[in-house]
This record gives structure tokens, sequence and C-alpha cells, in this order.
């Protein structure tokens, strides 16, 4: 049997949806700079895009980076407020790093995204070893706030704004693959999805412009990548309007103008809405074949009123429409995968059943699972009774878990027996003698070295497969 991750994941997780529980750290950069940057990242894959965007900022302020917290003079932990386990993380590697403190009395303790815009100064109250804490808008601000440190001071800066998207800004790509890459298109969130703090943390949605977008990933292109992932709250939201009004560009036409450069280069993305997903997209999908035919459609529940309670605005039958136009427009073997959340507040036991009968008619490729936990500050910790007990939550939870185990292995069966083309990311996990890439729709294929490297696109014939993973042997 396939492990599961904790008790939220089934373990066939890509590396955006494995950013979701895994911690990133910085490399080493030995370029010379006086002072060192180590920084933790936590949460999601907009998190670790974002600590590269960091590190590229003080980079420009004399510092290199380090995977050594004790070769640090400064350390940021990139943090995240989704679920009270994610904060507890934080405030745990807190304490372990006062350890560090102890001995380097000069050590730089700051607190960055989510959880620092949610907390704000009570961070510094609460946790004496912070000096500064700086939310997701304010990173441009960092040389001075490092400077009031310096100084003697504690430094705050979490204003959060409808302008900002960093488009400017050249990442310094952190423990990369050298493969594969992300590239932020849009920050912040409009959707006030009842059980979400997004909105709270990272503000109001704002788009990049889009040549900035289409020069990073050509940029990439230049220094051998062969695959970005376009990140945003809700990708399909996307809209940039020049500021004389004369040209607009939608999710769709920024798509195909990412895609169109370089025909070589593997176009992913990350995270559709279902109310927002328009049949555009995925005719630009279908149009250009290096746009992987893959989609994180969150459902987080399969009953009209619950996802009326969770304000979603989209009911049951307007989500299987959507999924119904990507299998008439996108073919049977599109890959969709989900967010379910288990529990949530006043869900019935036919409720929850609505949800395990959308996963049948679905059949999601693998999930986000998680029961509900509810969040301070946000709509359903203000107006709903978290009233589902918590052996009730784990339950309903197992059975979620269970029915993605049964359509995972059966949509992998599925691809038994088929050639498919895979990018190479690397040596597998259990062998140096294997190499493991994902397909285009997603999933995590492993077969023997042989003569292939890190980045090849290599055809494989898949003969076997588990919960998580399909095996194959190369065939040219």
């Amino acid at each position: 049997m396939d492990p599961i991750v904790d008790i939220d994941f089934i373990d066939n997780r890509t590396p955006e949806q494995a950013a979701a529980c895994d911690t990133h750290i910085t490399q080493e950069s030995n370029t010379g700079k006086s002072r060192k940057l180590y920084i933790e990242s936590y949460g999601c894959a907009m998190n670790f895009s974002d600590s590269e965007i960091v590190s590229s900022i003080m980079f420009g302020q004399g510092f290199d980076t380090t995977s050594d917290i004790a070769q640090a003079d400064l350390v940021f932990l990139n943090t995240c407020s989704i679920r009270e386990k994610a904060e507890q993380t934080v405030r745990n590697r807190l304490g372990q790093i006062n350890h560090f403190k102890k001995k380097k009395p000069g050590l730089m303790v700051g607190v960055l995204g989510c959880m620092a815009e949610r907390l704000k100064k009570s961070l510094l109250e609460e946790e004496k070893i912070v000096d500064l804490v700086v939310g997701p808008d304010a990173y441009r601000d960092l040389p001075n706030l490092i400077s009031e440190v310096d100084g003697g001071q504690k430094a705050v800066n979490v204003l959060l704004s409808r302008e900002e998207t960093y488009a400017d800004i050249n990442p310094i790509r952190l423990n990369s693959n050298g493969v594969s890459a992300y590239i932020s298109i849009m920050r912040g969130c409009d959707n006030m999805c009842s059980f979400c703090v997004v909105p709270f943390t990272r503000g109001r949605e704002r788009s990049r412009e889009p040549y900035s977008i289409v020069r990073e990933a050509q940029a990439l292109v230049d220094q051998g990548y062969k695959e970005v992932t376009l990140l945003g709250q809700n990708v399909d939201s996307y809209k940039w309007a020049s500021e004389d009004g004369t040209e607009t560009v939608n999710f769709a036409q920024l798509l195909e103008k990412v895609a169109l450069p370089s025909p070589a280069l593997r176009v992913r993305f990350s995270t559709s809405h279902p109310k927002d997903i328009t049949d555009e997209v995925l005719y630009t999908m279908k149009k250009h074949d290096n746009i992987c035919k893959y989609i994180h459609l969150p459902a987080q529940s399969g009953n009209s009123r619950v996802l009326e309670l969770m304000n979603r605005t989209y009911d049951r039958e307007w989500y299987i429409n959507r999924v119904d136009a990507i299998r008439r427009i996108l073919g049977e073997d599109c890959g969709i995968s989900s967010d379910m959340i288990a529990g949530f507040c006043s869900e019935t036991e036919e409720e929850h059943q609505d949800t395990l009968s959308l996963m049948d008619y679905v059949q999601y490729d693998y999930s986000y699972m998680f029961f509900y936990s509810e969040r301070p500050g946000t709509l359903a910790a203000r107006k709903l009774a978290d009233d589902i007990p918590l052996e009730v939550k784990k339950r309903r939870l197992d059975e979620i878990i269970n029915k993605q185990r049964e359509t995972s292995l059966a949509r992998n069966k599925r691809d038994i027996g088929r050639v498919h083309k895979v990018l190479v990311e690397g040596p597998s996990k259990k062998s140096d003698e294997q190499l493991s890439g994902r397909n285009d729709q997603n999933k995590v294929v492993i077969f023997d070295r042989k003569h292939y490297q890190k980045g090849d696109y290599v055809n494989v014939f898949v003969h076997d497969c588990s919960v998580g993973t399909l095996f194959g042997e190369a065939v040219g």
C-alpha cells in the first residue's frame, strides 16, 4: 500500500502540491557577499515563489543565501496560515531557532508571509526572538526594515497593496531542479470563501503585466528550463488592461502568449476556480501541445447547500458542467485534481455522500483532502458553528481518502499499455538507477535510467502502476 502523508494527502503529489506541506530551504550561493540569508518556506507554491523574490531583493542588499542556519546572519520563516497546524509548526520552529540566537545574539529573525499578515505586531510580543514581521506585499521594504533592526529596533510592515506584483524583480531560483520553475502571474484573491484566510493575508486580486511574464518565461528557457507553472490564487480570473485601455489580456490569451515562443517549454498553471474557468481556456489548452492537459479544479464539497455556506459561488450542477466541458473539449485523459473538505459546518451525512458521489462522477486523478479546521477571522468562524465532532470529521475524511485511492488507481490503470512523454526531473527517490519525471497529466512516472538525464523528454511505455505512480520502460 502506498504511503499517506499525514492524514491529508495521498502521496502522489506534484511539486506544487508537495509545497502545501513541505518545507523548502535556501541553497548555497557563494558570490562573496558579506552576510548570509537563510529562508525556510512553508505552505503553498506561492510562498515558495515569494521566497525567490525575497532572495533577489536581499542579494541586492549584500546577502548570499545559505542552507546552514548556523552560518546565517538573517533567518526568515516564510509562513502559511491556511491551517492551525501550519502556524503551530512555525511557532515550534521559532523555539528551535532561539537556540541559534543564544549562540549568536546578533542573528536577525524575521517572519514573512501570511502568518505575519494575520498576526501582525502581536508576533513581536508573543515570539520574543522575532525582530521583524513582513507581509506578502511589503518585501520591497525589507532593506529599510533590516536597517531598523541593525539599529536596535523591532520592525513591522504588513501593509497590503492593490498594485504590487513584483513584476520587475528577477527571482533567484531556490532549490530548483533546473527543469521546472514557478512564475507568479497575479497576487491576492477576491473570492471570499467562508473557510479561507487568504483574502485577509494576501489582499485584493491584481494581475501582473503580461509581457513581463513572457519575458520571465523566455529567460527561463534561455537558462535551460523545460517547464513553467503559472501561479495565482485563481488564475482563471487573470485580467490585465493597458493604462490607455487599448489592450486587454485574459488568462486564455496569457496562456497562449507563454506557450507560443517556445513549443518545447511545457506550460502548467494552478489554481483554477470552477466559477471562472472558461471554454476559451480549454480550447487554448487543446490548441497547444505544450500546454499540459491537467487542471487542478478544487470542488471542496459535492453538495450545493454546503457550497453556498462555503461561499464558493457555484453549485454542484455548475461544477459538473465545467467537468463535462473539460471532458468534451480535452478528452477523458485530461488530468483533473481537486481539494475536498470533510465535515464543514452543519454538513449532514447525506451531504457528505454527495461529495463521494461527485468523486465517483469526476474520477479525479488525485486530491488534497482535509477535515475542516476553523481559522480565526474568516466568515465561517464569525457566523457558522463548527459543529461536526472531530471523530465524525476524521471518519468522513477517511472515506474520502479511500474513495480517492480507488479512483487514483483506476485512473492510473488506464495509462498502462500506453506510451507517455515524460519530462525527467531527476533520480527516483528509491534508486539512482531509475529516473523520475511527470507526464502531460502531471503523474509521476518511474523508469530505468539508461543513458537519459535530467531535463530530457523521454517516451516511456507504462507497464504497471500504484495508487500514486506509473512504472515503465523508456522506448526512445
